[in-house]
């Protein structure tokens, strides 16, 4: 398995149960996580991301998700993804590009999440 598939296998798991030691497995400790390009947010360190996590979560079940890795090395990965919510506010398809730098043991040392709606 490579850095890309055990980071995105873990992210899934994390989405789909919303459980802080979930998310503490997708990041190191000192981890950026920026939820989107040029953001006036971003949360820095396992500290500030698992409550930025849980405050911006979507429940179990609310979405679907499918994924393909579009580049990666063994320190860095481009991920791309479809999201699609079939009910609710974020009802729609969402373009994802994820960025994600890893550390040794494969967690984001950076993470950036770019998406953006498709038109209806």
């Amino acid at each position: 398995m490579t850095n890309a598939t055990d980071f995105v296998a873990r992210y899934l798991t994390a989405w789909r149960t919303n459980d802080p030691a979930d998310i503490s497995a997708v990041f190191a400790p000192d981890a950026v996580y920026h939820p989107r390009p040029n953001a006036s947010q971003i949360a820095s360190g396992i500290d500030e991301i698992v409550p930025f996590w849980l405050a911006e979560r979507d429940e179990p079940g609310t979405w679907e998700f499918e994924w393909s890795i579009a580049a990666e090395d063994a320190n860095a990965a481009a991920i791309r993804g479809v999201t699609t919510y079939p009910t609710g506010a974020k009802q729609g398809t969402y373009d994802n590009l994820w960025l994600v730098r890893f550390d040794d043991d494969g967690r984001a040392v950076e993470f950036t999440d770019w998406w953006i709606a498709r038109k209806k």
